[in-house]
């Protein structure tokens, strides 16, 4: 009787959580500030940028949350900073922004893009916003210098949204991509409601604007190349950006998810120029011809077939978008048949993370969701204002399952950026997300545990020293990985450089091969489970 008892309770005790909220203990006190208002600037509803980066290059993840600021009747009881948390080890943060000099902008705050832009060997920091952004250069001694006016990257008079380090040019120096969103102004007010109260009114009001292009001159300058690379020729409502060589040409490309406007491919010509190729990739626009809400987006081998296919966060009812890259235009998309329609349907979302949080080898989808009208459920029962994360896990073959990853996953918040990053380098990769007006949510990957990884950070000499745009190849038994260090990635965030391979329950990998994007091809040999490992370009 005792033993059937005993037996009873463990069948009822709860599964430890995948993914574990560790946000308090961890020491994170910031809360977001979105400047709430009964104008109900559209602004308001789409802020909150994350990134993981080393700023003090101690080896550990830090993370910078940026705010979003006041609007004219939207006033907050509290200074509105940003917040850079010093990651102490032993998965405990400390916020150092005030004395590191980045807490406090002149603007509305929107996302982050952290990169190494000078090759200095410390990790600087691109702040996006409205009307302008700022260019924080890391001075290495645990302090920023603001050198946006003398760098000429302020994108001035624009409400600028997720941002991508990338080189386009393959000349070693990152060159940054901004995504703009539309003509705004909180001088000019707008008056809608939403069952009787008031509401944001529709993107479609706001006429979209021109992306900037950036091009790294060197010396800490930058030129306005959006112009004549033709990034400037498709105007159109922006939020996400990933940089990726989607092609395998050898040239990094952009895929920029829109809102209400078609999105965009922008093909890297190697001249200098970019063609969008969105309508011949058939990503543009839905089967019906119709430009979907699109929000983040993130690049991935989904499949496993060596090639990047292309994740997109969108409005509910359209469907968060899967298109898998069969190395020819068009793309095919996968949206129903990877269950992806089904998971996603009544979801409005923002970041998105593809990446293998079990570490089995196959690569998974993080979503954050959040609607932006209060009264939704009062008019539609089967959306919810406050949404909960989705965990997909990939079956390797392009099908998704949903997975209750703990508490998080069966909460309610208003999720917009998200970025991973290990924090603990245990080789499981972890997330973190702002949600509107409250506290970020940091989670703790514990899904990983017990499975095999090989880390690899990459340090460029003759390509950017961040690798960005690099590919690499790991041999895994009878599996071939391939992963990228893509540039941008989800929505308003910059995430972890470092690429983690899962090896699941195979053996011990047989070689790496990284394609730099100098065109340089390195094999490396005798990599150790269960570690980070530094590799450098060979010098010429």
């Amino acid at each position: 009787m005792r033993a059937a008892l005993l037996s009873l309770l463990v069948a009822v005790q709860p599964l430890p959580p995948l993914f574990r909220d560790i946000t308090a203990g961890a020491g994170i006190t910031w809360r977001h500030w979105n400047g709430l208002s009964p104008d109900r600037f559209l602004v308001e509803s789409t802020a909150g940028g994350v990134a993981f980066l080393d700023f003090d290059n101690d080896g550990l993840q830090d993370l910078f949350l940026v705010n979003g600021g006041e609007t004219p009747r939207g006033r907050s009881r509290l200074p509105v900073r940003h917040a850079l948390y010093r990651n102490l080890g032993s998965r405990r943060f400390t916020d150092v922004a005030a004395r590191a000099g980045v807490a406090k902008t002149a603007f509305y705050g929107m996302g982050a893009a952290a990169a190494d832009f000078d090759n200095d060997g410390d990790t600087d920091l691109y702040i996006s916003g409205f009307p302008s952004g700022a260019l924080y250069r890391n001075n290495g001694d645990g302090t920023f210098s603001d050198i946006t006016a003398a760098a000429g990257v302020a994108n001035a008079g624009e409400w600028g949204s997720s941002a991508a380090w990338f080189d386009y040019d393959n000349d070693g120096r990152l060159d940054l991509f901004i995504a703009n969103y539309a003509e705004f102004s909180f001088e000019r007010k707008m008056t809608c409601e939403f069952d009787g109260k008031p509401a944001y009114c529709a993107q479609t009001a706001y006429p979209g604007r021109p992306a900037r292009l950036y091009r790294n001159e060197g010396g800490g300058r930058f030129a306005d190349v959006s112009g004549p690379s033709g990034i400037a020729l498709s105007p159109g409502r922006a939020l996400g950006v990933v940089a990726v060589d989607y092609d395998d040409d050898g040239r990094q490309d952009l895929f920029v998810a829109r809102d209400a406007s078609p999105n965009l491919l922008l093909h890297n010509r190697g001249d200098g120029t970019f063609e969008d190729r969105g309508l011949e990739a058939e990503v543009a626009y839905n089967a019906d011809g119709v430009a979907r809400a699109g929000m983040g987006v993130d690049a991935g081998d989904v499949d496993g077939d060596g090639r990047p296919d292309f994740a997109v966060s969108n409005f509910d009812t359209e469907y968060h978008a899967l298109y898998l890259n069969p190395g020819r235009l068009p793309f095919r998309e996968a949206t129903v048949e990877s269950r992806l329609a089904e998971h996603s349907r009544q979801y409005v979302g923002w970041g998105l993370r593809l990446f293998d949080y079990d570490n089995d080898g196959d690569i998974d989808l993080l979503v954050v969701n959040g609607h932006l009208h209060e009264a939704i459920a009062m008019s539609n029962r089967s959306v919810s204002y406050r949404e909960p994360p989705l965990l997909l896990a990939n079956d390797g073959k392009a099908r998704f399952t949903r997975i209750d990853g703990g508490p998080v996953f069966r909460g309610a918040y208003l999720g917009r950026g998200m970025a991973t990053g290990d924090i603990d380098n245990d080789g499981a990769v972890d997330a973190a997300f702002v949600s509107l007006n409250e506290a970020p949510v940091l989670l703790r990957n514990e899904a990983a545990a017990g499975r095999r990884w090989v880390g690899v950070k990459l340090k460029g000499a003759t390509s950017n020293r961040d690798g960005i745009g690099a590919r690499m190849r790991m041999t895994v038994g009878v599996r071939t990985l391939t992963r990228w260090v893509t540039g941008g990635g989800s929505f308003l965030a910059s995430n972890d450089r470092r690429v983690v391979f899962g090896l699941g329950g195979e053996g011990t990998p047989a070689a790496l091969e990284i394609r730099w994007p100098s065109g340089r091809v390195q094999r490396v040999e005798g990599l150790v489970p269960g570690r980070y490992h530094e590799v450098a370009e060979p010098g010429e």
